[in-house]
């Protein structure tokens, strides 16, 4: 006669402790590496951000007899509509205007408040227009073509914000 064992399936408490001890070792090496991707990418994007506003703001004047948007005000909604509707050469918005738009449709967000806004201002910028402290997105001198994305002092010393568009 033959003897049946009694068999069990399945896997031991130790062994489901190994394998849990296992993926919990993986994870740890693993996922801070994903919260460095994440802050890469929101710095990557405010640089590329800037760059391609700093380049249209650069083209706009050119073509608008070295006049900045805004020229020489801190009116934000024309800073906006000239950088993103139909100019004439003396700048006025008119959609049947020769030059731009430079940015299709609405300013791009700032990847660390997701603001479009932009501050305005009429003479050089000061570090408390784009220190992370407002809502805005953005900081623009009309005088001096400066930007600058509003972000705090720690980020600010990781991605260079301070090139003037001129200085390209």
């Amino acid at each position: 006669m033959r003897s049946h064992r009694n068999r069990r399936a399945g896997f031991t408490l130790v062994e489901v402790l190994i394998v849990v001890v296992i993926l919990g070792i993986l994870a740890s090496t693993v996922l801070p590496q994903f919260g460095q991707a994440s802050k890469d990418a929101k710095e990557t994007s405010l640089v590329q951000n800037l760059q391609m506003m700093r380049q249209q703001i650069s083209m706009f004047r050119f073509q608008h007899d070295g006049k900045y948007p805004a020229n020489g005000t801190t009116d934000a909604t024309a800073f906006t509509t000239q950088l993103t509707q139909k100019t004439t050469l003396a700048g006025t918005v008119d959609a049947a205007g020769q030059y731009g738009p430079y940015i299709v449709g609405q300013l791009p967000p700032n990847p660390y408040n997701n603001s479009r806004a932009v501050v305005v201002k009429n003479g050089a910028l000061v570090a408390a227009d784009y220190d992370g402290s407002g809502t805005h997105g953005w900081a623009f001198s009309s005088t001096t073509g400066e930007l600058h994305g509003n972000v705090s002092t720690a980020i600010m010393s990781v991605v260079e914000t301070t090139r003037a568009v001129n200085s390209f």
